[in-house]
């Protein structure tokens, strides 16, 4: 399938997925505000149901009918979308009925171990370390990056925002060699899942994701960005998802040195303090939108030159793009 058939049909099956799925979601899935919330009704989460079913469904079949499906490729594939569906099943649970931290925790840990060790022998993204020490340390990178798209996913559009720029992202860069032809396929189908989902989610939204979308959507992101890194290019992988990363592990540093319960709701993210400041929702997303414009542009910059020098400038003008913008949201709008 080419790509723009790909992100339309995932696109399609998402709407008509969301349109079915959608009485049951409010009898049995509403989201009633809290602490976390910046919402002030009542709403139907569960939306990640209808995502993540037309992003594997589509995946699975662009990659038959564009004949990727190589002994390599199935293994690879099997393994991402059996962690994704785990992970999903857990998001759902919890949409309905919350779980305790420790078994919630264990899941995702057993859910992103699946991924990276299933990842091949020779895959290593850090040839410096050893090959146990850094299959260790990206558990606990993805452990942690999957929980910190659930944090992000608390406004209307956000998680269309971050990584509708980013997957589109991941196909530009694959489409230079950065990425297998599988994950090419991959990210148009969970692009085109998104753009099916946004309709839904505009503000003020009539739909959330819930954790079964945003948990299993950190999990595929991370295992995106991991083959982009392990085709040499880190900087890239890094830059992506730069907003989310900062965003999410400068308000846990934050709230830690401050002796909180992490674990807790909370509205100290940046983007919630902007609301807070007077921004609107649109202009939150905005301008989180233009900055992942802005991120993709670097990292095809550090493709296309892969160079340390180039890199290293890349990476300092992300975290400075990104800085900016939260500066920004941390004063009242004027």
């Amino acid at each position: 399938m080419a790509g723009v058939a790909v992100v339309a049909a995932a696109a399609a099956l998402t709407g008509l997925l969301i349109v079915w799925l959608r009485p049951w979601l409010v009898r049995y899935a509403m989201a009633r505000p809290n602490a976390r919330s910046s919402h002030r009704t009542p709403t139907p989460q569960g939306g990640g149901i209808a995502v993540i079913g037309s992003f594997v469904v589509v995946s699975i079949l662009a990659m038959l009918l564009s004949g990727q499906f190589s002994a390599t490729t199935i293994s690879a594939v099997a393994a991402a979308f059996g962690a994704a569906i785990l992970i999903a099943v857990l998001g759902a649970v919890d949409d309905i009925r919350p779980i305790a931290v420790v078994p919630r925790l264990a899941i995702q840990i057993l859910a992103v171990s699946i991924v990276i060790l299933s990842l091949p022998a020779e895959f290593q993204m850090t040839p410096f370390l050893p090959w146990w020490l850094e299959r260790i340390m990206l558990i606990l990178a993805g452990t942690w990056f999957v929980n910190l798209v659930n944090f992000m996913d608390g406004l209307d559009w956000m998680t269309v925002a971050e990584f509708v720029p980013l997957t589109a992202g991941l196909v530009l860069l694959g489409a230079t060699g950065a990425l297998p032809p599988y994950a090419i396929v991959c990210a148009l189908a969970l692009l085109g899942a998104l753009i099916g989902f946004a309709p839904f989610n505009r503000p003020v939204a009539r739909l959330f994701l819930g954790d079964v979308g945003s948990l299993p959507i950190g999990l595929i992101i991370g295992w995106l960005l991991a083959l982009l890194a392990d085709k040499g290019h880190l900087a890239a992988a890094i830059l992506l998802p730069l907003y989310y990363l900062v965003d999410a592990t400068v308000t846990l540093i934050r709230r830690l040195a401050k002796g909180e319960r992490v674990w807790q709701a909370h509205r100290t993210h940046f983007y919630q303090r902007a609301t807070d400041n007077g921004f609107s929702v649109r202009q939150v997303i905005a301008r989180v939108f233009i900055v992942n414009i802005l991120l993709v542009v670097l990292a095809a910059i550090c493709v296309r030159i892969n160079t340390p020098i180039a890199e290293i400038a890349a990476l300092a003008a992300g975290a400075a793009i990104v800085g900016s913008l939260l500066m920004r949201f941390s004063r009242r709008l004027t």
